[in-house]
């Protein structure tokens, strides 16, 4: 029982001694020690930054279409969308399985002025009534213009329609808001010169989730120049999308990527003079090669977790509370009225682990197997190279 008790204190007290001779040894080099740091951390800031923001937008756009409908109704003319007739709203809703249909109108609009596009919807419950909107906060920053304040607006005839700002819609939906206008549908028909009796589309809820596709499929034979596209569908194409632009950044980034993997190649390739002469003196004074292969796994570990630490934790601060200032104008789209918020954090376990094995574990093996070399050959061999 006492053999049980002491072997355990035994190995905890030479791990602390060979953590200690690890920083000690950090210490003599701390100029070459210090770049590899900056440049460890920096390799690892930027592949996290592109995960976690790519991640966390996608995570943020589910959340968003949630409240989406489950079949949104487009009509198509020579392959392009068109106007939808409000009479088809009677003949879906008569489809087993259709919960609701209501016709959305919604456009948008060029501000030649400030040279933004505007997304024009019409709510189904306008409040502020006619010459009235509501603008989203890209908007309101856009155009310089307050709650109170006037927008000119031309309308589809050339005429300059003047619209009252009556509210800036909350910063907390600005990912979805940014360049929205809420308006009245009067308003709208006669700025696009929409006439009566026509929609943009159709919003279709299902009773049963599990008919989505089968509903889908009926609407197509009731309507054949219609096009109906699932809350599943946009989720796709969501993703695919901002996939694409992570896509691109990683691939900038590969050459910082390569380039890290040749420098844990080359640190492989062998160690200095002064990291043999250090190992043939350990061996010299009766050190097993286990011992100096552990001293070397200990300092490859200091080094590459507190560099990858460090790095996960600058990602995470520039992506959530930065709103990642390097990387959104790509990673965003090119936009006018770029949206100000906040992302919430979502981090993927898996993309973490794909960094940590893309730089911790091949830095820790390049400082390994050197060091295996270098304890194999005779002490006196070492220090007289």
């Amino acid at each position: 029982m006492i053999w049980f008790e002491i072997r355990p204190m035994r190995w905890i007290s030479r791990q602390k001694n060979f953590i200690g001779l690890t920083l000690n040894f950090l210490m003599r080099r701390k100029g070459k020690h210090t770049a590899l740091f900056v440049v460890y951390t920096l390799i690892v800031f930027l592949l996290s930054s592109v995960l976690f923001f790519t991640h966390a937008v996608k995570k943020e756009a589910s959340l968003v279409l949630e409240d989406a409908p489950e079949i949104i109704v487009q009509r198509l003319v020579a392959g392009r969308h068109d106007l939808m007739p409000e009479k088809a709203i009677e003949k879906i809703r008569g489809i087993t399985g259709v919960d609701t249909v209501r016709g959305r109108l919604w456009g948008y609009y060029y501000d030649p002025v400030f040279r933004a596009n505007y997304t024009m919807v019409v709510p189904p419950d306008f409040k502020y009534g006619e010459g009235n909107l509501a603008v989203g906060g890209g908007v309101s920053r856009s155009s310089i213009v307050s709650e109170g304040g006037i927008i000119p607006i031309k309308n589809h005839e050339g005429i300059i329609v003047m619209l009252t700002i009556k509210k800036i819609l909350s910063s907390d939906s600005e990912l979805v808001s940014s360049d929205l206008v809420l308006i009245s549908e009067t308003d709208f028909r006669n700025i696009f010169g929409v006439r009566k009796g026509l929609v943009t589309d159709l919003a279709v809820s299902v009773r049963n989730p599990k008919e989505i596709a089968t509903i889908a499929n009926k609407i197509t034979k009731l309507f054949p120049d219609a096009r109906p596209i699932t809350r599943s569908e946009i989720l796709r194409t969501y993703d695919a999308v901002f996939n694409w632009r992570g896509g691109i950044m990683l691939l900038i980034l590969s050459a910082c990527v390569i380039s890290f993997m040749i420098f844990s190649w080359d640190k492989a390739a062998g160690l200095s003079a002064g990291e043999k002469k250090e190992i043939g003196i350990l061996k010299a004074t009766g050190w097993e090669t286990s011992d100096v292969i552990l001293l070397k796994f200990w300092e490859g570990m200091v080094m590459s977790l507190t560099s990858f630490l460090s790095g996960v934790v600058l990602a995470y601060l520039h992506v959530f509370f930065t709103s990642s200032v390097l990387f959104s104008p790509v990673l965003k789209g090119w936009s006018v009225l770029y949206p100000e918020f906040r992302l919430v954090p979502f981090i993927d376990a898996y993309q973490v682990a794909a960094v940590f094995c893309l730089t911790v574990l091949p830095y820790t093996a390049a400082t390994i197997i050197p060091a295996w070399k270098a304890a194999n050959t005779d002490p006196d061999a070492v220090m007289r190279a």
